[in-house]
């Protein structure tokens, strides 16, 4: 059974699984369309005009903001925030309290440790043009990891925990530190 509040139009597959306390088309407007087999915890707050694929799981408290497309097969994590105009691949792994700015695009397979933070401001000023970043498929970024704005991490690229990225990461590359750089290491297990 479903029990959830809800306003404007909201399609949910089948086996889907709204604990209580959600709010799905927050705000009027478009459609919110949720695949099947979703499971999304209390608290979760999803906004009118997204589209959240198939085997879609949340945490408590998530917010997912207008205007966001997500994949198949996608983690949101407790207290995570997805702010509006982003695109999220299929099976990407947000781990709790992660935000993910306006304009970010973030492709597949991409995992993200607690407390991940991507940017979009880059003069940080009303009016600003936001403009997020684009982490590419299989990427994996440590816990507390910044990403400053328009950046691209390039697809395997790992950064390490706590490490604030301020220049793109190519492919494959391992970076950490405040500022991230190149790991001389053989390996990105020797983070």
């Amino acid at each position: 059974m479903l029990d959830y509040v809800g306003c404007g139009e909201v399609v949910i597959g089948a086996g889907s699984v709204i604990e209580s306390g959600v709010q799905l088309g927050h705000r009027t407007g478009g459609k919110l369309r949720i695949g099947k087999n979703a499971f999304i915890r209390s608290g979760s707050v999803i906004y009118s005009d997204a589209t959240i694929g198939d085997n879609f799981r949340s945490g408590h408290n998530i917010l997912i903001r207008e205007d966001t497309s997500i994949g198949d097969d996608v983690l949101v994590g407790t207290n995570s925030v997805v702010d509006g105009n982003c695109v999220i691949g299929n099976d990407v792994c947000m781990q709790t309290s992660v935000y993910i700015a306006a304009h970010t695009t973030i492709e597949d397979k991409v995992f993200m440790g607690p407390c991940c933070v991507t940017t979009n401001d880059r003069y940080m000023q009303q009016g600003s043009t936001l403009k997020g970043s684009l982490i590419k498929k299989e990427a994996r970024i440590g816990a507390n990891a910044v990403i400053l704005p328009e950046l691209v991490i390039g697809p395997n690229a790992v950064i390490g925990a706590g490490s604030v990225v301020t220049k793109n990461v190519e492919g494959d590359q391992a970076v950490f530190g405040n500022p991230a750089r190149v790991s001389t290491g053989k390996s990105a297990v020797n983070l």
